[in-house]
């Protein structure tokens, strides 16, 4: 299996000539549209296989991870978006999924909703959709893919939990694990009060989570991107606090450049 990061949390998976894209990112300037932006947006890079995706897998349906242009480029002809099944609520909890769904059936991309602990084969890839925890309470999962012997989980914007375990058992050890490292605070008008913790993994989570998960490797993902200063708070040198935290761990760090390929 070939794995390449694309930028942000977006990731593509290669194998027997055939791709699946993660959380695919190909427009950044719009996911942040009339906000006080004050840092740079991150860099992203189409995929290699673009116009030939078999599948979209989508870790959440907030819009820096659910990108329905992106993906409508990247998709072949009749390819599938695969995403959580909905909490159901109403458009108050609901605020943060609303224009991806809306975009999504805009550009009449096929959709298939998975349960926790669901897996479907596409092509040569058996997956499965891992419960994993969202800091806003919105539905999402991690994406384990096995193929040709190999096995990865892309671990979206996940915060902390205690779904390690069984998911080692389940799917793993994991020959690679793709995990976000910035750990954000957020204060959000529809999440009152806010809470103090890290929105999603930081690098001290981070590197505790991959070793729960039996990593082999670990691919730092989800860094160097959005900073709005009082709603979404990062910490400065995110990537070199991960490399600090992962020090001693029985797992090996990548850190590809963007677009550049690795081989499991």
């Amino acid at each position: 299996m070939r794995v390449r990061w694309l930028g942000w949390a977006g990731v593509e998976l290669e194998s027997q000539g055939e791709s699946l894209v993660i959380d695919l990112l190909g427009r950044p300037e719009g996911v942040l549209e009339g906000t006080p932006l004050s840092a740079p947006l991150p860099e992203v890079t189409p995929p290699l296989t673009e116009g030939r995706v078999l599948a979209g897998l989508c870790t959440h349906l907030h819009r820096d991870h659910t990108d329905a242009g992106a993906l409508a480029r990247a998709l072949r002809p009749g390819g599938t978006v695969l995403h959580p099944e909905s909490f159901g609520g109403d458009d108050h909890e609901n605020l943060w999924t609303l224009q991806a769904e809306a975009e999504l059936t805009a550009h009449g991309l096929p959709r298939r909703p998975m349960g926790l602990w669901q897996t479907t084969k596409i092509g040569p890839f058996t997956i499965a959709a891992v419960p994993a925890v969202d800091t806003l309470g919105d539905p999402q999962v991690s994406w384990a893919v096995e193929a040709g012997g190999k096995r990865v989980i892309h671990l979206g914007d996940s915060m902390f939990h205690g779904y390690w375990w069984r998911a080692a058992r389940r799917f793993g050890p994991f020959d690679a694990v793709l995990t976000p490292i910035n750990g954000p605070t957020v204060c959000f008008p529809h999440c009152q009060p806010p809470s103090p913790y890290p929105a999603s993994l930081d690098a001290e989570h981070a590197a505790v989570a991959a070793r729960l998960l039996q990593a082999r490797t670990v691919v730092p993902i989800h860094y160097d991107g959005f900073h709005l200063e009082g709603f979404y708070t990062t910490r400065p040198r995110e990537l070199d606090r991960f490399l600090d935290a992962a020090a001693g761990e029985p797992y090996t760090v990548l850190t590809p450049k963007l677009g550049e390929d690795l081989t499991l």
